[in-house]
């Protein structure tokens, strides 16, 4: 290489470059990058985790809300911060001209604490979203000496407009007071645990006409989605509809194109009053 090149000059330049440390011991600036730009980059970074789960209507062709997953298998110590990150993701999209409500699981024992309850309202009340945007999602009924306690939580977050859910629903009688007696607006199946076994129509019919919303989870196999279909579940979701996907892309969503091309090609006709096809 010829020393009077313009190359040869540019990487002796950068051979010389003095090197500079990605972080030092003392945890100084990260690639120029100032304490409080490298914190919003990190923020960032987290609001890119893929844990909203889409919910589509029983067909679908239309997006009516997600799951927040991380709430799910969250701590006491991460309840708090992860339930803020769930309104903050309803608030992004509600920013950004997309109504998607949120159904934000919690833990019995949470809704049955004064200071949970105090703080969860707080955090609902800052983020001022309209009615109907975030749902309250009980993971497990409380044990009998939590009962009362959890029932006032849920009526005193209830008054600020949020909506109440049963995710995990079985059938049971303690199940069926609990939503007649709060009005829950939605329960939620696995439908894996349907798959060798009856389907509860007749139960499900009786919680239809008190206006419960029936919610067919962790759709995973087609005989899954034909089981929702047998249901006739108003809301449908899981990886066969679309896997969990980060708040940005769920801007760009609005059907479950997967479960759409299944029902185009495997129609499934309800019988009429007479029994025919």
């Amino acid at each position: 290489m010829s020393p009077k090149s313009r190359l040869y000059t540019l990487v002796k330049a950068w051979k010389n470059k003095p090197f500079q440390e990605v972080r030092d011991a003392c945890g100084d600036p990260w690639l120029g990058l100032s304490s409080q730009a490298l914190e919003e980059h990190q923020s960032w970074s987290k609001r890119q985790a893929i844990g909203h789960e889409p919910i589509f209507n029983g067909k679908g062709t239309k997006l009516t809300g997600i799951l927040f997953r991380p709430l799910l298998a969250s701590t006491d110590m991460q309840l708090l911060r992860l339930f803020m990150e769930g309104l903050d993701s309803v608030s992004y999209w509600y920013r950004s001209g997309r109504f998607i409500p949120g159904i934000l699981p919690i833990p019995a024992h949470a809704l049955a604490s004064t200071k949970y309850i105090d703080a969860l309202s707080d955090l609902i009340l800052n983020s001022r979203l309209p009615v109907g945007l975030v749902t309250l999602g009980i993971q497990t009924l409380p044990d009998s000496k939590l009962g009362e306690s959890c029932k006032e939580g849920l009526l005193r977050l209830r008054r600020l407009g949020v909506l109440i859910h049963l995710l995990q629903f079985s059938g049971s009688a303690e199940q069926l007071h609990w939503i007649e007696e709060l009005q829950m607006e939605g329960v939620h199946l696995d439908m894996t645990l349907f798959r060798q076994t009856a389907l509860p129509t007749n139960l499900l019919a009786e919680l239809q006409k008190s206006r419960t919303q029936i919610y067919a989870s962790n759709l995973t196999l087609v005989k899954d989605l034909e089981n929702a279909t047998l249901l006739q579940a108003d809301h449908c979701y899981g990886g066969l509809m679309m896997p969990p996907l980060s708040r940005h892309q769920m801007l760009q969503i609005n059907d479950s194109r997967i479960a759409k091309a299944i029902f185009s090609l495997h129609p499934h006709p309800q019988p009429n009053q007479n029994g025919d096809k």
